[in-house]
C-alpha cells in the first residue's frame, strides 16, 4: 500500500506534466492539441503512455509506488530513467529523488510526443526517434522548469522530495536483490499475479506462476517484482 507521500507526489507529478510540458508543447505547435490529455496517480508501480483513439485521449500514469521507489537508492537504481540520466548525462548524471521524477515526467511525455509524430512502434519503444525527443526536452530546458516546480510545489504543499545527489551506486544486480525459490507479485487489480522466481537474468527474473497461474512462466523486470513471504 503506497503512503499518502508517495501518492501526493505521484499526483503532483501529473500536474506538472501537463501544466508544464503539455501546455507549453500545445503553444509552440500554433494550433490546438491534437487530443485530450488526460494525467493522473496510480496505486501501484505502473507508470506509462496510452492513447485511447476512439475517445481521442492521451493518458499518463505515475505510479506511486514508482515514487517509493525512487526515493529509495536500493530500488530506484533497477528503472530505466535512473539509466538514462547517468549515461545520457540529464543533468549533468547526477541522481537524485528529485531528478529522478523530473525525469520520469519528462520520459512519459516523450512517448506522447512519439506517438504523435507516429514513431512509436510494438517491440520498438524505445528508439532513436524517442530519445531524440528527450533529449530535445532536456536541452531546450522544459525538463529543468519540471524539475523547478516540482520541487517548489512540493515545498508548498509540505511534501517531501530529496534533491540530495546519490552517492555512485555499488555493482548492483538483481542477484543481489532475489534468488531463485523468492515468492514475488507482480501486477496490479485483477492482472495482479505470484510466482516463484526460477532464473534470474541480467534485468529480469523468470517467474513461474501459482494459483490460477500455475504452469505458466514470465520474464518480469526487476522493479516490478515485490518480494513476499511464503505462506
Amino acid at each position: 500500500m503506497p503512503e499518502p507521500n508517495h501518492k501526493a507526489l505521484a499526483h503532483l507529478m501529473a500536474g506538472v506534466t501537463r501544466s508544464v510540458l503539455w501546455e507549453a508543447w500545445s503553444e509552440s505547435t500554433h494550433q490546438g492539441p491534437p487530443a485530450r490529455l488526460h494525467c493522473r496517480a496510480g496505486r501501484g508501480r505502473a507508470t506509462y503512455h496510452r492513447f485511447h483513439p476512439h475517445s481521442n485521449r492521451h493518458e499518463i500514469v505515475f505510479g506511486a509506488l514508482m515514487v517509493a521507489d525512487k526515493q529509495m537508492p536500493d530500488r530506484g537504481e533497477n528503472w530505466l530513467s535512473t539509466r538514462e540520466v547517468r549515461r545520457r548525462a540529464y543533468w549533468n548524471g547526477e541522481v537524485s529523488t528529485l531528478n529522478l521524477l523530473a525525469h520520469t515526467c519528462c520520459h512519459e511525455f516523450a512517448h506522447l510526443q512519439q506517438h504523435c509524430i507516429g514513431q512509436r512502434h510494438y517491440g520498438q519503444v524505445h528508439n532513436p526517434a524517442f530519445y531524440q525527443l528527450l533529449d530535445g526536452l532536456h536541452a531546450s530546458g522544459a525538463a529543468d522548469e519540471v524539475r523547478r516546480q516540482l520541487e517548489r510545489q512540493a515545498r508548498a504543499q509540505q511534501l517531501q522530495i530529496d534533491a540530495q545527489p546519490w552517492p555512485a551506486p555499488a555493482a548492483r544486480t538483481l542477484q543481489s536483490l532475489f534468488q531463485p525459490g523468492d515468492h514475488v507479485r507482480f501486477g496490479q487489480g485483477k492482472h495482479l499475479k505470484t510466482g516463484r522466481i526460477v532464473k534470474i537474468n541480467r534485468r529480469t527474473c523468470t517467474v513461474e506462476g501459482m494459483g490460477r497461474i500455475a504452469g505458466r512462466r514470465y520474464r518480469v523486470p526487476g522493479p516490478l517484482l515485490e518480494k513476499i513471504s511464503r505462506q
